[in-house]
C-alpha cells in the first residue's frame, strides 16, 4: 500500500508541475474535456471500486474544499462519501499514534539467534535444554523456552530426531585415529595379475605401500599388519580403528595382530565402496597418475614404481584436503614482508622417467 501511495503521489506532482506553465484557457478546456469524460464513465460504470490509496489520495486533495463547492464538482462519488473517507483516514491515524505498544517480551537479538542455530547446526545431539546451559556457561541470559522457539521456527527438529551419526560424521570425528587399507589389482604386460596391499592415514593421508604378490595368502597379508604395526611405531602414530573391507585375503590372525596392538578392526558392509572412500579415492589417483601412464613388466618393476609414487605423494605432490599441503610436507611459512617477485628460478625433477614431475623453487 504504501509503494502505491508513493507512486500516486508522484504521478500527482508530475501533473501539478505540467499545469504551472499552462495558460488559464488551456485549463479550462482541459477541466471541460475531463468532466465530459467523466459523464461518459459514469453512464457505463454505475459503480465504480476505488482501492484505499485511491480513497486516500482524493480524500487529501479534497479535503480542503466546502461543501459547496464539493458539490459542484463532477465526480465518481458524491461528496459525502468523499467526506466520510477523510473522516476515516484521520480515524485511523489517531488510532495508530495512540495505540499501545506491543505487549510480550522484545524479539531476541539476530546475534543470540544466530548462536543458538549454530551451536544446534554443530552439536546435533544438543536438545534445547543443553543449548540453553552452554548460553548461561557464556553469559548470555535468555530463557529456555525461547530457546526452544528459536529452533522451532527455523524446522530443526528435537535432538533424539536429529542426534543419528553417519558413517560420514564417524570418519571426521575419529580422523586421527583411523586407518584405511585395502587390495587393488594391477596386470603386467605379460598379463600376470599382481596384487597390492596400501594403507592410508585419514588425518595426514600419508600412504603406506607395503608390498604386492600374484599370490596373496593368510601368512604374507598377516607379516604385513606385523610390518605395518613397526611403522606406526617409529612414526608415533595412535591408531585405533582400522577400515577394511570384507576380503577373504584378511584371515583371522591378521585381526589379531591388530587387535593384540589396541587396534579394533572395523569392516565395512557389502558392496558398498563409500565406507572406504579415501581408500578407493587414492587407489583411483594412483591408476590415473602412474599405473595407466606406466608399462609395468614384473614384480619388482612394480614395488620400484609404487616406492616411488608413496616417496611423491608424502613428500610433494599437494592435497586440497591439506590445504594445498603435502602428508609429509607442510606448507612454507608466508612472509609478512611483502617481497617483489623479480625473477622465478623453479627446477623440476623427475621421477620414473618424467611420469612423475617434482617443481621447487631455488632460494
Amino acid at each position: 500500500m504504501l509503494l502505491r501511495l508513493a507512486y500516486l503521489a508522484v504521478t500527482n506532482t508530475f501533473s501539478f508541475m505540467r499545469l504551472l506553465p499552462m495558460a488559464d484557457r488551456d485549463k479550462e478546456i482541459e477541466i471541460l474535456a475531463l468532466r465530459h469524460q467523466l459523464m461518459v464513465l459514469q453512464r457505463q460504470v454505475p459503480k465504480p471500486i476505488f482501492t484505499p490509496e485511491d480513497r486516500l489520495l482524493l480524500s487529501g486533495l479534497l479535503h480542503h474544499l466546502p461543501m459547496d463547492k464539493l458539490r459542484q464538482l463532477v465526480m465518481l462519488v458524491r461528496p459525502d462519501t468523499l467526506m466520510h473517507w477523510h473522516r476515516d483516514l484521520l480515524r485511523r491515524r489517531h488510532a495508530a499514534a495512540s495505540a499501545p505498544r506491543r505487549p510480550g517480551r522484545p524479539r531476541t537479538i539476530r546475534s543470540i539467534r544466530a548462536l543458538v542455530l549454530r551451536l544446534a547446526r554443530e552439536n546435533p545431539s544438543w536438545g534445547y535444554r543443553r543449548i540453553h546451559g552452554e548460553l548461561a556457561a557464556l553469559g548470555i541470559r535468555i530463557a529456555a523456552s525461547t530457546v526452544w522457539e528459536i529452533l522451532k521456527e527455523h524446522g530443526i527438529a528435537p535432538s533424539p530426531q536429529r542426534s543419528h551419526a553417519g558413517w560420514a560424521d564417524f570418519l571426521r570425528d575419529q580422523a586421527d585415529a583411523l586407518l584405511a587399507c585395502d587390495f587393488f589389482e594391477v596386470r603386467t604386460l605379460t598379463g600376470a595379475r599382481l596384487y597390492v596391499f596400501a594403507v592410508i592415514e585419514h588425518a595426514t593421508r600419508r600412504i603406506r605401500i607395503l608390498g604386492a604378490s600374484a599370490h596373496p595368502t593368510g601368512q604374507w597379508v598377516t607379516q604385513l599388519g606385523r610390518n605395518l604395526l613397526m611403522d606406526l611405531n617409529e612414526a608415533g602414530t595412535c591408531a585405533r580403528f582400522l577400515i577394511r573391507d570384507r576380503d577373504a585375503k584378511f584371515t583371522a590372525s591378521f585381526d589379531a595382530v591388530l587387535t593384540d596392538a589396541a587396534i579394533q578392526v572395523v569392516t565395512t558392509g557389502i558392496r558398498i565402496p563409500r565406507m572406504n572412500s579415501i581408500m578407493e579415492r587414492w587407489i583411483q589417483t594412483c591408476r590415473r597418475e602412474l599405473l595407466d601412464r606406466t608399462l609395468i613388466w614384473n614384480q619388482p618393476h612394480l614395488l620400484h614404481a609404487l616406492r616411488e609414487f608413496e616417496t611423491f605423494y608424502n613428500e610433494h605432490r599437494p592435497h586440497r584436503t591439506l590445504r594445498q599441503a603435502a602428508p609429509l610436507r607442510p606448507l612454507p611459512e608466508p612472509s609478512n614482508i611483502p617481497v617483489e617477485i623479480t625473477s622465478l628460478d623453479i627446477r623440476r625433477h623427475d621421477r620414473l622417467g618424467g611420469v612423475l614431475r617434482e617443481y621447487t623453487r631455488v632460494a
